[in-house]
């Protein structure tokens, strides 16, 4: 037996059942085969476009926000930029404030010099007219009423101080 030999019997038998078993793979199997295959492809379909949407979608969010942090980074250098015009403000003011107190603290001690030394003044001249009445009344040995006294060496003093300033 040779099988290679074609046979004719063999090969219409082979024909037969191959064409039965094609009507019935075309009936039963080819049908919701390729109903598959195509849920298949379509499903690949719209997995690629729902994939080409997402991406989109991506594409515009990360484009939002580059430019809200762009907007951010914008925002808070402007608030830098006030915050440090707000602080050299405060100080020019603190700066100027400071020195319009030093100014009055020093003309409040001027004026307190002033006061003390009218007053050391008109101590000293107290306590010159009482010397100078106790060596008045030593010299002529009798002693005057000493209202009197001193209002004589008052003025005798005044009238000293308008000869001294001129």
């Amino acid at each position: 037996m040779n099988l290679l030999e074609p046979k004719a019997g063999l090969m219409f038998w082979t024909l037969i059942i191959f064409a039965l078993l094609f009507v019935v793979l075309a009936k039963f199997a080819f049908k919701p085969l390729f109903a598959a295959v195509e849920a298949r492809e379509k499903a690949l379909e719209d997995a690629i476009e729902g994939a080409k949407r997402d991406r989109a979608e991506a594409e515009a969010a990360l484009a939002q926000q580059r430019a809200q942090l762009e907007a951010a980074r914008t925002e808070a250098q402007g608030i830098i930029a006030e915050s440090r015009a707000t602080a050299e403000k405060m100080r020019t003011d603190l700066l100027a404030q400071t020195k319009h107190q030093q100014e009055e603290m020093i003309e409040q001690a001027r004026r307190a010099i002033e006061g003390e030394k009218a007053s050391a003044i008109a101590e000293l001249r107290r306590e010159a007219v009482d010397l100078a009445i106790a060596g008045a009344s030593r010299v002529i040995e009798q002693n005057l009423d000493s209202a009197g006294n001193r209002q004589i060496v008052e003025s005798f003093l005044a009238s000293l101080d308008g000869k001294a300033a001129r």
